[in-house]
């Protein structure tokens, strides 16, 4: 996110684009509404209708009723198409498994035999000019983009929520519990997110870094660790 961005980020994959269209159909649906109710009530200041005697209105009861759950339908329908494509699991390419820590996380490449490593915030006073201050790791997530990855989450001593807002990410990690998501990240880039979950006093000093890179690149990443 740039600074004075009041939208949401840019989607890096798929899945987040869908979730900006939902939010942008849902927002026009809010705004319809506002401005309807908003006229109704402003006119009511300025007209100089009477009825003592009107008791009752069963068409515009029945209007009043009927609008407001069709309008719920044309909201519900892509929600739920959502939530079932978020929940989907289609062959994934790579597997990461995520552990949080307080406080930080540590990244286990199940696919590949012996890769696991810590990452942790690069403190304020250890920052390179370029980094960004509170959202740097140590240790980054080397992932390959146009692949499907799946990422499994849990965590060693409380709840920690595992968070990227580029990717439409958000996956709680919870003691005891592997939950599971999946993403494809259709370009190349930095991503970062941070645990979104209150799991302790730093809990706001876990930062998530990947690197999306070419597959190419990736195999590479994958055999140097492996040799070393």
């Amino acid at each position: 996110s740039t600074w004075a961005n009041l939208g949401l980020q840019d989607s890096a994959s798929p899945l987040m684009e869908q979730l900006i269209f939902f939010h942008d159909h849902a927002l026009l649906i809010l705004v319809m509404i506002t401005v309807l109710v908003g006229y109704l009530m402003f006119m009511l200041f300025f007209n100089s209708y009477i009825n003592r005697f009107l008791l009752h209105g069963q068409l515009i009861e029945m209007i009043w009723t009927i609008l407001p759950a069709i309008i719920l339908v044309f909201i519900a329908f892509p929600s739920l198409r959502l939530l079932y494509l978020l929940d989907e699991i289609n062959e994934p390419s790579v597997t990461l498994k995520s552990i949080g820590h307080q406080w930080y996380w540590s990244y286990e490449y199940s696919d590949f035999n012996d890769i696991e490593f810590d990452s942790y915030m690069i403190p304020t006073n250890e920052l390179e000019t370029d980094g960004f201050r509170l959202l740097d790791v140590d240790n980054r997530i080397v992932l390959p983009m146009n692949s499907q990855i799946r990422i499994l989450v849990t965590a060693a001593d409380v709840i920690h929520s595992w968070t990227i807002p580029a990717l439409g990410v958000k996956v709680d990690g919870t003691p005891g519990r592997l939950n599971q998501t999946n993403f494809f990240m259709n370009r190349p880039g930095l991503f970062y997110g941070q645990c979104s979950e209150i799991c302790g006093a730093n809990h706001s000093f876990m930062p998530i870094v990947i690197e999306s890179v070419p597959v190419n690149y990736f195999i590479n990443w994958i055999s140097k660790n492996l040799n070393s």
